[in-house]
């Protein structure tokens, strides 16, 4: 089977030109130079276990071939204009077989460009990559192998489960997908204590341990299967080989599975690190665009949570730009002595304007640089613009204005500050500078709008109960959510970073479970962790399941919502 495979394009990478005249035949027939393949391993399903090289040829990539992975994963490291390539199924929706994908592969580097074959787990272990190695080979196509994480070792290590002991040296691992479990021998593998890792066993799973049994394993022999490991979507069943297969099927688990026969299943009660995580598996929304919820968005992942970003405000050009053109021109001409950035729209405004006028970070020489937190001080870094102030305390104007040096006309040759902020910011800051003696140049560098209102499958969500928490980052925040998509239901979890948005959210009719205790992604996160603990705690002390407040709403609470 041959048929054409599905493509996509991250983004548009422009027309190609012709080489030389129409109709001159002798450019036109010139070979192209062969492209490079790189068969990298993309591990088991976290894209964090990524090696450094497989993140560095991803980023360099022409094409990607993909196998399970979707188009959101190839997107976080790779270059916009790559062309992504399933390589797992063709256009009638039938699995590729190898020889195909082989072929895939050698046509996409024939094109001359630099081809990344993503495999998952690791390319040579239990993935084709041998199999379409062998055809660039073939084909006389270079290309290097970079090793994966493979499902063998890391689904077990997220489950906590270690496949050997100080009593238990042996490993075997047995993929019995295909329908190749009744030819194996299992008197041979269950010789001994070793632990056994099994591959592709969810169909099969009760004529395997039956055999195990047959074959002289006890049937109290501990068994744990993990599904979707290293991904928020795991979960592990444990059981014996007595009662596996009944197990598995009432948990109604389902592929992709690595299922551990072994002594070791028992460590899993002390070792469960990541199962066990404050937020696993909890489903928060962040109102906020993906480039401002980032240091958020990575600190809910920590805590074993599976962030959303809705955006609820869009970002435009002030409606009069020629205040922002006077200052950059005061700027370069020297008018001022500090300009404060007070978000990270603010910088991304300011850098746009100098590339538009042909300006780099070097106009900032002899200025000073002020931010409002690190977020926006990163930002200001990437540029090549190293901050001479960030607070010390509070990551606010509050806790600028604490560190904000007042005016000498001894030191301090100029005593004018560049402000470039949003059209709706308020005037604290603006106050607190001139009450210690600086005139402030106080800028409209973009506008703030209502964003339009998320999908519906989310607004949905929101409504309903599906999300387990909301994050408000700001009172603008919680304005914005509710006009564009609705109250969140009354189970999910309301976390707010300060007082001002708490109070906000209250007069919105939200019940507030979480405040910070100071105004920082990070301290909020943490809160929102901590109240996850409890939660958990709770349960577990009274015997009950472990449970989401998604998965606590009832029918009459969603009526009354």
């Amino acid at each position: 089977m041959t048929g054409p495979t599905k493509k996509n394009t991250i983004a548009s990478t422009g027309s190609t030109a012709s080489n030389g005249p129409v109709g001159n035949t002798s450019n036109s027939k010139k070979a192209r130079p062969l492209g490079s393949v790189a068969f990298v391993g993309a591990g088991p399903g976290d894209p964090d276990l990524l090696t450094v090289r497989a993140v560095e040829l991803l980023s360099r990539a022409d094409v990607v071939v993909t196998e399970s992975q979707d188009a959101a994963f190839v997107r976080r490291f790779c270059r916009e204009g790559v062309e992504v390539v399933d390589g797992s199924v063709g256009g009638d929706g039938q699995p590729l077989s190898h020889a195909v994908r082989a072929r895939l592969v050698v046509k996409a580097a024939k094109s001359g460009g630099a081809v990344v074959r993503l495999l998952d787990g690791d390319p040579f272990v239990y993935a084709t990559g041998s199999e379409e190695a062998v055809g660039c080979a073939k084909a006389g196509i270079p290309f290097e192998v970079v090793p994966g994480v493979p499902a063998v070792s890391a689904v077990p290590a997220y489950a906590g489960i270690p496949l050997t002991s100080a009593k238990h040296r042996e490993v075997r691992v047995v993929n019995v997908a295909d329908g190749i479990a009744s030819s194996v021998d299992w008197s041979v593998l269950a010789a001994g204590n070793a632990t056994l890792v099994l591959l592709a066993a969810t169909a099969v799973l009760g004529d395997v341990a039956k055999a195990l049994v047959a074959a002289g394993r006890a049937p109290e022999t501990p068994v744990a299967m993990t599904q979707h490991g290293t991904t928020t979507g795991q979960r592990t069943v444990v059981s014996t080989l007595a009662n596996v297969a009944a197990d598995v099927k009432a948990a109604k688990l389902v592929a992709p599975t690595v299922t551990v026969v072994g002594d070791t299943v028992a460590l899993r009660e002390q070792l469960s690190w990541f199962e066990t995580k404050a937020l696993f598996g909890w489903r928060v929304l962040v109102p906020r665009t993906k480039e401002q919820a980032g240091a958020l968005t990575d600190r809910l992942r920590a805590y074993g949570a599976v962030p959303e970003e809705v955006p609820t405000i869009a970002v435009e050009p002030p409606r009069t730009p020629q205040q922002m053109e006077r200052a950059i021109k005061g700027l370069v001409t020297g008018r001022y002595e500090w300009v404060v950035f007070t978000s990270r729209n603010a910088v991304k405004a300011v850098r746009e304007r100098f590339e538009e006028y042909g300006l780099d970070a070097r106009a900032f020489a002899g200025i000073k640089v002020a931010t409002v937190g690190e977020q926006t001080a990163a930002d200001l870094l990437a540029w090549g613009i190293k901050p001479d102030l960030v607070p010390s305390g509070e990551q606010s104007a509050a806790g600028l204005l604490e560190d904000w040096p007042e005016f000498d006309a001894v030191f301090d040759p100029i005593d004018r500050v560049f402000l470039p902020r949003a059209d709706i910011a308020t005037e604290n800051l603006v106050a607190g500078l001139v009450e210690r003696g600086w005139e402030v140049d106080d800028v409209t560098a973009y506008r703030t709008v209502r964003a339009a209102p998320p999908a519906a499958p989310i607004r949905e969500a929101i409504k309903s109960g599906g999300y387990d928490a909301v994050v408000f980052t700001s009172s603008s925040t919680v304005r914005n959510l509710v006009g564009i998509a609705g109250k969140p239901h009354t189970s999910t979890v309301i976390a707010c970073i300060g007082p001002a948005t708490a109070k906000t959210a209250e007069e919105h009719g939200l019940r507030v479970d979480v405040l910070a205790p100071s105004p920082s992604v990070a301290d909020l996160a943490a809160a929102l962790s901590e109240y996850g603990t409890s939660i958990r705690s709770a349960a577990l002390a009274a015997g009950e399941p472990v449970l989401r407040p998604s998965q606590k709403r009832t029918p009459a609470r969603r009526k009354a919502t």
